[in-house]
Protein backbone atom coordinates (compact mmCIF):
# COMPACT_ATOMS: atom_id res chain seq x y z
CA UNK A 1 0.00 0.00 0.00
CA UNK A 2 1.27 3.55 -1.20
CA UNK A 3 2.01 5.74 2.17
CA UNK A 4 0.79 9.42 1.62
CA UNK A 5 3.38 11.92 1.31
CA UNK A 6 4.27 13.49 4.83
CA UNK A 7 3.18 16.79 3.68
CA UNK A 8 -0.21 15.83 2.76
CA UNK A 9 -0.19 13.93 5.99
CA UNK A 10 0.51 16.76 8.24
CA UNK A 11 -1.90 18.65 6.04
CA UNK A 12 -4.81 16.25 7.06
CA UNK A 13 -4.08 16.41 10.66
CA UNK A 14 -3.68 20.15 10.52
CA UNK A 15 -7.28 20.19 8.83
CA UNK A 16 -9.00 17.50 10.98
CA UNK A 17 -7.68 19.33 14.22
CA UNK A 18 -8.92 23.09 13.03
CA UNK A 19 -11.77 21.64 12.53
CA UNK A 20 -11.98 19.99 15.81
CA UNK A 21 -11.47 23.45 17.44
CA UNK A 22 -14.71 24.85 17.24
CA UNK A 23 -16.50 22.05 18.27
CA UNK A 24 -14.73 21.50 21.16
CA UNK A 25 -14.71 25.13 21.77
CA UNK A 26 -18.31 25.34 22.00
CA UNK A 27 -18.73 22.68 24.32
CA UNK A 28 -16.23 23.71 26.58
CA UNK A 29 -17.65 27.31 26.29
CA UNK A 30 -21.55 26.27 27.07
CA UNK A 31 -21.00 23.99 29.86
CA UNK A 32 -18.43 27.16 31.46
CA UNK A 33 -21.46 29.90 30.69
CA UNK A 34 -24.18 27.86 31.45
CA UNK A 35 -25.89 28.23 35.28
CA UNK A 36 -27.01 25.83 37.40
CA UNK A 37 -30.21 25.00 36.92
CA UNK A 38 -31.07 22.50 40.08
CA UNK A 39 -33.46 24.90 41.35
CA UNK A 40 -35.66 26.48 38.49
CA UNK A 41 -36.70 30.40 39.34
CA UNK A 42 -40.26 29.20 39.24
CA UNK A 43 -39.88 27.47 42.66
CA UNK A 44 -38.87 30.62 44.29
CA UNK A 45 -40.64 33.38 41.99
CA UNK A 46 -43.79 31.52 41.00
CA UNK A 47 -45.30 32.68 37.63
CA UNK A 48 -48.29 34.25 39.20
CA UNK A 49 -47.43 37.13 40.67
CA UNK A 50 -44.16 38.20 39.42
CA UNK A 51 -43.20 41.14 39.78
CA UNK A 52 -41.64 42.31 35.81
CA UNK A 53 -40.68 45.90 35.04
CA UNK A 54 -39.76 46.06 31.52
CA UNK A 55 -37.82 49.13 30.52
CA UNK A 56 -38.72 50.12 26.42
CA UNK A 57 -41.71 48.09 26.29
CA UNK A 58 -43.72 49.91 23.62
CA UNK A 59 -42.45 48.01 20.51
CA UNK A 60 -40.27 45.29 19.34
CA UNK A 61 -38.67 42.42 21.53
CA UNK A 62 -39.88 44.28 24.71
CA UNK A 63 -43.84 44.69 23.66
CA UNK A 64 -43.77 40.77 22.95
CA UNK A 65 -41.76 40.16 26.28
CA UNK A 66 -43.99 42.59 28.31
CA UNK A 67 -48.14 40.66 26.90
CA UNK A 68 -46.15 37.24 27.27
CA UNK A 69 -45.46 37.90 31.25
CA UNK A 70 -48.87 39.27 31.50
CA UNK A 71 -50.36 36.18 29.87
CA UNK A 72 -48.67 34.34 32.26
CA UNK A 73 -50.45 35.73 35.26
CA UNK A 74 -47.51 38.38 36.20
CA UNK A 75 -47.77 41.47 37.92
CA UNK A 76 -46.28 43.66 34.75
CA UNK A 77 -44.75 47.65 34.35
CA UNK A 78 -43.88 49.22 31.13
CA UNK A 79 -42.13 51.69 30.49
CA UNK A 80 -41.10 53.92 27.21
CA UNK A 81 -40.87 57.38 25.92
CA UNK A 82 -44.26 57.91 24.20
CA UNK A 83 -47.45 58.15 26.45
CA UNK A 84 -49.61 57.11 23.71
CA UNK A 85 -47.40 53.95 22.45
CA UNK A 86 -46.88 52.73 26.92
CA UNK A 87 -51.11 53.17 27.01
CA UNK A 88 -51.38 51.05 23.92
CA UNK A 89 -48.89 48.18 25.09
CA UNK A 90 -50.44 48.61 28.39
CA UNK A 91 -54.10 47.91 27.41
CA UNK A 92 -53.02 45.26 25.12
CA UNK A 93 -51.30 43.93 28.35
CA UNK A 94 -55.05 43.78 30.03
CA UNK A 95 -56.43 41.96 27.62
CA UNK A 96 -54.01 39.17 26.97
CA UNK A 97 -54.07 38.47 30.90
CA UNK A 98 -57.98 38.77 31.01
CA UNK A 99 -58.47 36.26 27.86
CA UNK A 100 -56.22 34.01 29.67
CA UNK A 101 -57.42 34.37 33.05
CA UNK A 102 -61.36 33.52 31.06
CA UNK A 103 -59.29 30.67 29.56
CA UNK A 104 -58.01 29.04 32.59
CA UNK A 105 -61.50 29.82 34.05
CA UNK A 106 -61.33 32.70 35.99
CA UNK A 107 -63.88 35.38 35.44
CA UNK A 108 -61.16 38.20 35.49
CA UNK A 109 -57.25 38.64 35.56
CA UNK A 110 -55.66 39.29 39.02
CA UNK A 111 -52.56 40.83 37.93
CA UNK A 112 -51.80 43.90 38.04
CA UNK A 113 -50.52 46.02 35.10
CA UNK A 114 -49.13 49.77 34.84
CA UNK A 115 -47.26 51.37 32.26
CA UNK A 116 -45.33 54.79 33.06
CA UNK A 117 -44.16 57.07 30.15
CA UNK A 118 -40.33 58.13 30.83
CA UNK A 119 -36.51 57.35 29.34
CA UNK A 120 -34.33 55.01 31.07
CA UNK A 121 -31.56 56.99 29.97
CA UNK A 122 -33.02 60.24 32.71
CA UNK A 123 -31.94 59.51 35.71
CA UNK A 124 -35.10 61.36 37.53
CA UNK A 125 -37.01 59.51 35.17
CA UNK A 126 -36.54 56.28 36.36
CA UNK A 127 -35.63 57.09 39.96
CA UNK A 128 -39.82 58.23 39.83
CA UNK A 129 -40.65 54.67 38.20
CA UNK A 130 -38.65 52.69 40.92
CA UNK A 131 -40.91 54.71 43.54
CA UNK A 132 -44.40 53.94 41.48
CA UNK A 133 -43.23 50.04 41.90
CA UNK A 134 -41.94 50.45 45.29
CA UNK A 135 -45.22 51.81 46.43
CA UNK A 136 -47.90 49.66 44.28
CA UNK A 137 -46.14 45.95 44.46
CA UNK A 138 -43.57 46.86 47.53
CA UNK A 139 -40.21 45.91 45.47
CA UNK A 140 -39.36 43.92 41.90
CA UNK A 141 -38.42 40.58 40.92
CA UNK A 142 -37.62 41.11 36.82
CA UNK A 143 -35.87 44.10 35.35
CA UNK A 144 -35.76 43.28 31.04
CA UNK A 145 -33.78 46.25 29.46
CA UNK A 146 -35.32 46.48 26.10
CA UNK A 147 -34.86 49.80 24.86
CA UNK A 148 -32.26 50.20 22.19
CA UNK A 149 -31.44 52.92 19.08
CA UNK A 150 -30.25 51.56 16.03
CA UNK A 151 -27.76 53.02 13.65
CA UNK A 152 -26.71 52.17 10.47
CA UNK A 153 -23.82 53.74 8.44
CA UNK A 154 -20.09 53.48 8.60
CA UNK A 155 -18.68 55.87 11.48
CA UNK A 156 -17.07 58.11 9.14
CA UNK A 157 -20.58 59.05 7.68
CA UNK A 158 -22.24 59.84 10.88
CA UNK A 159 -22.35 63.40 11.66
CA UNK A 160 -24.04 63.64 15.37
CA UNK A 161 -25.59 60.19 15.97
CA UNK A 162 -23.16 59.12 18.25
CA UNK A 163 -24.36 61.14 21.21
CA UNK A 164 -28.01 59.37 20.50
CA UNK A 165 -26.46 56.36 20.06
CA UNK A 166 -24.12 55.98 23.32
CA UNK A 167 -27.22 57.45 25.46
CA UNK A 168 -30.27 55.04 23.98
CA UNK A 169 -27.26 51.60 24.51
CA UNK A 170 -24.74 52.20 27.10
CA UNK A 171 -26.29 55.20 29.21
CA UNK A 172 -29.85 54.07 29.47
CA UNK A 173 -29.03 50.27 30.91
CA UNK A 174 -26.54 51.89 33.32
CA UNK A 175 -28.60 54.23 34.94
CA UNK A 176 -31.36 51.26 35.13
CA UNK A 177 -28.84 49.12 36.30
CA UNK A 178 -28.01 51.83 38.62
CA UNK A 179 -31.69 52.65 39.60
CA UNK A 180 -32.62 48.82 40.38
CA UNK A 181 -30.15 46.75 41.77
CA UNK A 182 -30.37 47.69 44.90
CA UNK A 183 -34.61 47.27 44.63
CA UNK A 184 -34.07 43.97 43.48
CA UNK A 185 -31.26 42.86 45.94
CA UNK A 186 -33.54 43.61 48.73
CA UNK A 187 -37.11 42.44 47.75
CA UNK A 188 -36.86 39.78 45.75
CA UNK A 189 -35.84 35.71 46.65
CA UNK A 190 -34.41 35.21 43.27
CA UNK A 191 -33.82 38.64 41.69
CA UNK A 192 -33.41 38.42 37.88
CA UNK A 193 -32.32 40.83 35.29
CA UNK A 194 -32.83 40.51 31.09
CA UNK A 195 -30.39 42.38 28.85
CA UNK A 196 -31.89 42.10 25.18
CA UNK A 197 -28.34 43.05 23.70
CA UNK A 198 -27.16 41.67 19.98
CA UNK A 199 -24.83 39.56 18.94
CA UNK A 200 -23.38 42.39 16.79
CA UNK A 201 -21.88 42.96 19.80
CA UNK A 202 -19.99 39.92 19.76
CA UNK A 203 -19.54 39.76 16.22
CA UNK A 204 -18.54 42.97 14.47
CA UNK A 205 -19.99 44.27 11.31
CA UNK A 206 -19.58 46.73 8.40
CA UNK A 207 -22.19 49.87 9.03
CA UNK A 208 -22.73 48.77 12.89
CA UNK A 209 -20.16 50.70 13.89
CA UNK A 210 -21.61 52.76 16.76
CA UNK A 211 -24.70 50.26 17.07
CA UNK A 212 -22.16 47.11 17.78
CA UNK A 213 -19.48 49.52 19.96
CA UNK A 214 -22.30 51.02 22.12
CA UNK A 215 -24.62 47.54 22.43
CA UNK A 216 -20.84 45.60 23.53
CA UNK A 217 -20.65 48.33 25.92
CA UNK A 218 -23.76 47.44 27.82
CA UNK A 219 -23.12 43.86 27.43
CA UNK A 220 -19.95 44.34 29.27
CA UNK A 221 -21.28 46.72 31.88
CA UNK A 222 -23.88 43.88 32.76
CA UNK A 223 -21.45 41.01 32.31
CA UNK A 224 -18.76 42.86 35.03
CA UNK A 225 -22.50 43.47 37.15
CA UNK A 226 -23.01 40.06 37.70
CA UNK A 227 -20.16 39.49 39.44
CA UNK A 228 -19.97 42.01 41.26
CA UNK A 229 -23.69 41.25 42.52
CA UNK A 230 -23.43 37.89 42.30
CA UNK A 231 -27.16 37.57 44.35
CA UNK A 232 -28.75 38.81 40.80
CA UNK A 233 -28.94 36.16 38.20
CA UNK A 234 -28.23 38.73 35.04
CA UNK A 235 -29.33 36.83 31.76
CA UNK A 236 -27.89 38.41 28.21
CA UNK A 237 -29.69 37.39 25.27
CA UNK A 238 -27.50 37.78 22.03
CA UNK A 239 -30.10 38.06 18.87
CA UNK A 240 -29.21 37.95 14.89
CA UNK A 241 -31.36 40.24 13.36
CA UNK A 242 -34.75 40.36 14.44
CA UNK A 243 -38.38 40.74 12.36
CA UNK A 244 -39.54 44.29 12.99
CA UNK A 245 -39.15 47.91 12.14
CA UNK A 246 -36.51 49.02 14.84
CA UNK A 247 -33.64 49.78 11.74
CA UNK A 248 -36.54 52.54 10.07
CA UNK A 249 -35.99 54.50 13.03
CA UNK A 250 -32.28 54.65 12.93
CA UNK A 251 -30.36 57.51 14.84
CA UNK A 252 -27.63 57.99 11.76
CA UNK A 253 -30.78 57.53 9.32
CA UNK A 254 -28.80 55.35 7.44
CA UNK A 255 -30.07 52.75 5.05
CA UNK A 256 -30.69 49.56 5.68
CA UNK A 257 -28.20 47.54 3.41
CA UNK A 258 -29.28 43.36 4.18
CA UNK A 259 -31.87 41.52 2.93
CA UNK A 260 -35.61 42.17 4.12
CA UNK A 261 -35.57 41.61 8.31
CA UNK A 262 -39.49 41.05 8.36
CA UNK A 263 -38.78 38.19 5.62
CA UNK A 264 -35.34 36.34 7.08
CA UNK A 265 -35.33 37.88 10.56
CA UNK A 266 -35.62 35.88 13.68
CA UNK A 267 -39.59 35.82 14.90
CA UNK A 268 -40.04 38.75 17.72
CA UNK A 269 -42.25 36.60 19.31
CA UNK A 270 -40.10 33.71 19.42
CA UNK A 271 -37.07 35.61 20.65
CA UNK A 272 -39.25 37.01 23.81
CA UNK A 273 -40.47 33.36 24.54
CA UNK A 274 -36.86 32.48 24.39
CA UNK A 275 -35.81 35.52 27.13
CA UNK A 276 -38.41 34.30 29.31
CA UNK A 277 -37.43 30.80 29.27
CA UNK A 278 -34.22 32.17 29.58
CA UNK A 279 -35.12 34.24 32.63
CA UNK A 280 -36.90 31.02 34.06
CA UNK A 281 -33.75 29.00 33.83
CA UNK A 282 -31.20 31.13 35.01
CA UNK A 283 -29.11 30.90 31.67
CA UNK A 284 -25.80 33.49 31.53
CA UNK A 285 -25.77 33.76 27.38
CA UNK A 286 -28.21 32.69 24.81
CA UNK A 287 -27.37 33.13 21.35
CA UNK A 288 -29.88 33.50 18.89
CA UNK A 289 -30.07 31.29 16.05
CA UNK A 290 -27.96 29.00 18.86
CA UNK A 291 -25.02 28.30 16.02
CA UNK A 292 -24.15 32.09 16.67
CA UNK A 293 -22.23 31.02 19.92
CA UNK A 294 -19.94 28.78 16.88
CA UNK A 295 -19.66 32.00 14.90
CA UNK A 296 -18.32 33.82 17.95
CA UNK A 297 -15.63 31.80 18.23
CA UNK A 298 -14.83 31.15 14.68
CA UNK A 299 -13.89 34.58 14.47
CA UNK A 300 -11.28 35.02 16.92
CA UNK A 301 -9.98 31.45 14.99
CA UNK A 302 -10.72 32.66 11.26
CA UNK A 303 -11.75 36.11 11.30
CA UNK A 304 -10.97 36.68 7.79
CA UNK A 305 -13.52 34.13 7.03
CA UNK A 306 -16.49 35.44 9.10
CA UNK A 307 -15.55 39.43 8.07
CA UNK A 308 -16.31 38.29 4.51
CA UNK A 309 -19.79 36.89 5.64
CA UNK A 310 -20.16 40.15 7.08
CA UNK A 311 -19.78 42.18 4.26
CA UNK A 312 -21.81 40.26 2.16
CA UNK A 313 -24.71 39.98 4.67
CA UNK A 314 -24.69 44.08 4.82
CA UNK A 315 -23.91 44.31 0.88
CA UNK A 316 -20.53 46.47 2.17
CA UNK A 317 -17.80 47.28 -0.65
CA UNK A 318 -14.42 49.54 1.32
Amino acid sequence: MTRPPPSLSLTLKSTTFLTAIPVFSYILYHFLTRKPTASPRPQKVPKKGERVLVLGGTSGIGQSIARQYAERGARVCVVGRREDLVKEVEEECRRAAAAEAVEGGSKESENDIFAVQGDFSVVEDMVRVRALVLTRWGGLDTLVVAAGVSALQPLLAVAGADCKAIKGNYIGPLVGAVTFIPLLSSTSDSPSILLINSVASLIPAPTRTLYASTKSASLVLYQALSIEHPQITFTHVLPATVEGNFRASAVDQGPVREEDPNKSGLKREEVAKRCIEAVDKREKHVFMPSFMRVAHLLYWLWPSFIEGKARKKYNFEA
